[in-house]
């Protein structure tokens, strides 16, 4: 048990109880040697305790969404924890989009894509995702996750090799183990490393290579120039998740490619995947790539072809949301300057912001009961954030994972920051000396 003090308490916190489902599930108490029934009781228990405890941050039911601002319970907070970096959710344009193809499709597909599923409003969203991301054609698939996974295991057999970042994302990392295929990690942004797997690699083996853009735990960017020259010398097909980086990198947010004035005309990343659920304010994942490659995983993507389509009115607002963007670019370079304020703004006071250059800033707390307890305090003050705590990160990097967007005014920065410090202090996180 860990002793937490606050400005007008002091609570106990058993943090084996109240980390997180994955962490739950892989406590010093083995519930994997348990019966199921047993180990189905002892999480509820865990996560009955958090509550109880006034700590458990997970699935906040929210009375409405308005911009940066989110009610909860009838409160109204800041929030500084949306995947919504453009400020696009509730735009009209988006809005009207999604009204019509409701008033001409209705509410569902019928089905799977590959049998009654497809409408025109898909076939009419894959273009406009394969024209913004410079690539032939792209497929629409029901989440980004079935997305990443569906793609990794349609390309992947035994025989051949895939090579993933350490931090890439659990969809990446699913589908990595569900191809079947050798799977090999390399250390994070670690290119001395990658060149190392991809040598000891066997040399007539597909190899393919997956990485994330910007990394959704730490906010940094993969270094893109030397990965592409890696994988030309070993010849492997590079794939880039680019669930963060949409909307986000380059002038005119069109992603990694932008950002490193890499032309994507050449054609050096072979598989360009996507969300429709962050930047682009839907749901659905895509692949942009070569024909060839498109139509192989529109008859290969299990997950394409067993789950229903992407709802109409989804489609139609992910759409227009690609058009908003091109129509309204101050909307990347308000993104980018709320991304330098903020930044600026915690590092002056002290936090560790590890190498984020994104609107992912991580802040260090170490501790995991003190990061808890900053998380319930900040949303007590009107600020919504959430925690991230081992092992979805690693030990003793415990977090509060604030993004801003370009939603947010300078003031509103201004008073995050300005909370999460006084918050630190009285929590006794260590803060470097500026």
């Amino acid at each position: 048990m860990a002793e937490v003090a606050s400005p007008d308490r002091k609570i106990k916190v058993n943090t084996n109880g109240i980390i997180g489902l994955k962490h739950i599930m892989s406590s010093s108490e083995n519930l994997e040697e348990k019966t199921f029934l047993a180990r189905i009781e002892m999480m509820n228990e865990r996560i009955q305790m958090a509550k109880d405890q006034d700590v458990y941050p997970y699935m906040h039911s929210s009375d409405a969404v308005q911009g940066v601002h989110v009610t909860i319970q009838g409160r109204s907070m800041l929030q500084f924890a949306s995947y919504s970096y453009l400020d696009l959710l509730g735009h009209p344009k988006i809005n009207a989009a999604a009204k019509k193809a409701i008033d001409e499709f209705g509410t569902g597909t019928h089905g799977v894509r590959f049998l009654t599923g497809t409408t025109r409003l898909h076939v009419e969203l894959e273009k406009t995702i394969a024209a913004f991301k410079h690539t032939e054609d792209a497929v629409a698939v029901a989440t980004g996750y079935a997305a990443n996974f569906g793609t990794l295991a349609a390309l992947l057999g035994r025989n051949d090799v895939v090579i993933s970042d350490k931090l890439n994302h659990a969809s990446i990392v699913d589908g990595c183990l569900l191809s079947r295929s050798h799977f090999v990690r390399f250390e994070h942004n670690d290119m001395a490393a990658l060149q190392k797997s991809l040598g000891e690699a066997p040399k007539k083996a597909f190899k393919l290579v997956v990485t994330d853009a910007v990394f959704s735990m730490d906010g940094d960017i993969v270094n893109l120039p030397d990965m592409i020259r890696i994988c030309k010398e070993f010849n492997a097909t590079l794939m880039i998740d680019e669930a963060h980086s949409l909307g986000v990198l380059g002038e005119k947010g069109t992603g990694i490619e932008e950002h490193f004035g890499i032309d994507p005309e050449e054609g050096l990343i072979d598989i360009k995947m996507g969300t429709l659920s962050k930047t682009i304010p839907s749901i659905g994942g895509y692949i942009a790539g070569s024909s060839k490659l498109v139509n192989y995983l529109k008859h290969s993507i299990r997950p394409f072809i067993f789950s229903a389509a992407i709802p109409p009115a989804s489609a139609a607002a992910a759409r227009a949301a690609f058009e908003v963007m091109e129509e309204e670019p101050w909307r990347v370079i308000k993104l980018r300057e709320n991304t330098a304020h903020f930044l600026k703004a915690l590092q002056s006071r002290g936090f560790n912001t590890l190498n984020s250059q994104t609107p992912i800033v991580p802040i260090i707390i170490g501790n995991e009961s003190k990061a808890l307890e900053m998380t319930r305090l900040s949303r007590e003050e009107g600020v919504f954030i959430v925690p991230i705590l081992p092992p979805a990160v690693p030990p003793n990097t415990a977090r509060i994972r604030a993004t801003v967007t370009a939603g947010h005014t300078s003031d509103e920065i201004e008073r995050a920051a300005i909370l999460f410090e006084k918050l630190a202090r009285s929590l006794e996180v260590p803060l470097r000396k500026s």
